[in-house]
């Protein structure tokens, strides 16, 4: 169904693509503002909260199904004050409205359609609905809104006082669990029974990467020496690599498989999913040696370079799933196209990428799936390794070109302040791991945008940046991430000033986030006032949550900067969900982590004096987990550096537990304190 541009909403004057996606819906959509609620009250009319993001498959389904529809428009525009909400611009109404949908229905998604009362409070709430089934909501609410106002009214309150129970529950300072090695080693017990042998990652479908999940667990199997488990990540590391959910031709990953082996994709690409992405498969090369994995990393930094990094230093958030109005086209071949484009290779290809029963789709469609059997396929077709590659290498090369002929999905090109700090930090994680100079000049190029473009003048951040124009006020994520980013690049760029900038905008956030009544930080800023109340993200989901970044943070600086306050809060807040972890390891893994930093051995490494860079590029390739690096040249006062630069020397320094061993001069020297 082709758009009808004879209607303009008043999303017309926004810079979300997602927004502007629905500006000629006959629906009135209105954005999210204290205005609109005041309309609301003066018209008294209930309040529909529809909101999504611009790479939602079932969001456009909906949008065309029921909000270009004048007849379901004229239902909405009689009898509701509507607004649409980008989940990922206002990730603060999505956070607080998606608890609420959970809480009344068990489950939640997008899109996520919410009604609330003028005051906001919400009343009714789903995801999905076929235009009959919209209909006929919309007529319930409307007759249940008209003729029983009281029940709705106590419902809203009690729905409303509900989530603020929940919020009580979830940020009140428990006793302090004990932290040990047990209570991490039964969790990982319990998550062990849910794992995939088979296939890797979790056993069940849909399978989302998670990133954080498989980082903990990497992390986990070298300090415990546990064969088993680290044969189970690098097991799903190949899947996913392997899998139609990873982009054989271009690079980067979809944001979750909808089956069990990682073939079928929903074909949106997120910058925050493949920003940590990098960041994994680069530390578990390092940590494995395996190149499969820094074939990846690198593969998926050139995709993101080409297709979403602009020159100033930003990077766009996303591809849609769908493209000329099917989900998938861009990405899926059929044979006699193949066979076309690839003549006399076609043999070869079709067994490297699956073109069989395997990699079969729908419709004729294959999904390109990497052989795991390339041995066999060596030995088929008579061929050595560089004989192979060359082969597919030209492969690709010419379905790239056929690629260009071909619509695009549809690109998000908005900024978003969070996702450039994880892969700023992923941009400069591979720099240290592979020493490839670009990679460094793209981190700092992307830190010095988030500092200048992103940052007001009293160092508060922006939510987003479109259009030369950056609009909203940063949230909890937006700090946290943009912390460990310049954390990130003090070490590759051996700046100070980038680390003094981490510990100036931490002291920042403990200040606008703060909340009295707990150790955790509210997700908005004491400053916020549009929403009905101040939620708290604890859990860890696709990106680790907002406190449990800080919590890395605080530990991580107070280290650096010998501030014992904050390390002593990172570990309460840490404390306080040690229960859930034990019970629950998979949705609170990045607490995880930093559990491992308290009970295993943790290391302080530093080097100061001549050819710093290059020899942390050496001992970071080395794969050191459970440490902190200090780097400089010069004198420095941080605590780890104070008076150890000896001038026209190179020294380096290993400590663990308040105790330091002898320094040398030596990199090999190092590398075995550190064994």
């Amino acid at each position: 169904m082709s758009k009808d541009f004879s209607f303009t909403n008043s999303l017309i004057k926004e810079t979300s693509p997602y927004l502007l996606q629905h500006a000629h819906n006959p629906v009135n959509w209105h954005p999210f503002s204290a205005k609109i609620f005041e309309i609301a009250k003066a018209e008294n009319k209930p309040i529909l909260i529809s909101i999504g993001y611009s790479a939602c498959h079932w969001c456009h389904v909906m949008e065309h199904e029921s909000f270009e529809d004048s007849e379901v428009a004229k239902i909405m525009n009689g009898n509701f004050i509507n607004i649409k909400v980008d989940r990922e611009e206002r990730s603060d109404v999505d956070m607080l409205y998606m608890q609420a949908v959970q809480l009344m229905t068990g489950r939640g998604g997008w899109p996520l359609n919410c009604f609330v009362l003028p005051d906001g409070r919400p009343f009714y709430g789903g995801t999905y609905f076929r235009k009959t089934q919209w209909i006929e909501v919309l007529n319930n609410l409307i007759n249940l809104y008209k003729l029983e106002s009281n029940r709705v009214l106590e419902y809203a309150e009690a729905l409303t006082n509900g989530i603020k129970q929940a919020e009580l529950i979830s940020t009140s300072n428990k006793i302090d669990t004990l932290l040990t090695k047990e209570l991490i080693q039964l969790s990982v017990k319990k998550w062990k029974t849910q794992l995939d042998d088979e296939n890797g990652g979790p056993n069940k479908a849909p399978k989302f990467p998670m990133p954080c999940n498989y980082q903990f667990l990497l992390r986990y199997a070298i300090l415990e020496k546990d064969n088993t488990l680290l044969n189970q990540v690098n097991l799903t590391l190949k899947k996913m690599a392997f899998g139609g959910i990873y982009d054989q031709l271009h690079g980067g990953f979809s944001r979750y498989s909808t089956d069990i082996i990682w073939k079928v994709p929903h074909f949106e690409k997120m910058l925050y999913d493949n920003a940590q992405l990098i960041s994994l498969y680069t530390e578990a090369f390092n940590l494995t040696k395996n190149p499969l994995y820094k074939e990846i990393a690198c593969d998926t930094l050139q995709f993101i370079e080409n297709e979403w990094y602009k020159a100033e230093g930003y990077f766009y958030s996303a591809y849609d799933a769908d493209s000329d109005g099917e989900e998938g086209k861009f990405y899926v071949w059929n044979q006699l196209d193949l066979k076309d484009l690839l003549g006399e290779n076609f043999d070869v290809f079709s067994d490297y990428f699956e073109i069989n029963d395997k990699g079969y789709w729908e419709h004729g469609n294959y999904i390109l799936m990497r052989s795991e059997n390339q041995i066999q396929l060596l030995t088929k077709f008579n061929l050595k390794k560089n004989e192979l590659d060359h082969i597919i290498l030209t492969c690709k090369n010419s379905l790239k070109q056929e690629a260009k002929s071909r619509l695009k999905p549809s690109l998000d090109d908005k900024t978003i302040t969070s996702w450039n700090a994880l892969i700023c930090s992923a941009y400069s994680k591979a720099y240290l791991s592979f020493g490839e100079i670009k990679y460094k000049e793209i981190a700092l190029t992307s830190i010095n945008f988030i500092t200048s473009q992103l940052t007001l003048v009293d160092g508060k951040l922006y939510r987003t940046y479109k259009n030369k124009c950056a609009k909203i006020d940063g949230f909890l994520e937006d700090y946290a991430f943009t912390i460990e980013a310049l954390i990130n690049v003090y070490l590759i760029s051996q700046n100070q000033e980038f680390l003094n900038k981490a510990y100036n905008l931490c002291e920042l956030t403990l200040s606008l986030f703060e909340n009295k009544e707990s150790d955790f930080l509210y997700y908005t800023n004491n400053l916020s006032t549009d929403l009905i109340l101040r939620t708290t993200e604890i859990s860890d989901n696709v990106i680790p949550s907002s406190n449990s970044q800080m919590a890395h943070n605080l530990f991580m600086l107070g280290n650096y900067f010998g501030n014992t306050e904050w390390i002593n809060r990172s570990k309460k807040m840490l404390s306080n969900l040690l229960e859930e972890f034990k019970n629950y390891g998979a949705g609170y893994s990045h607490w995880g982590s930093l559990a491992l930093c308290y009970s295993y051995p943790f290391k302080e490494i530093s080097i100061v004096g001549k050819h710093v860079n290059e020899n942390l590029i050496q001992l970071y390739k080395h794969g050191v987990t459970n440490a902190i690096f200090t780097v400089s040249e010069t004198n420095s006062d941080l605590p780890f550096l104070k008076n150890r630069y000896v001038e026209n020397q190179t020294l380096f320094y290993v400590c663990e537990n308040n105790t330091c061993y002898s320094p040398t001069k030596s990199l090999a020297e190092t590398i075995l304190q550190l064994e």
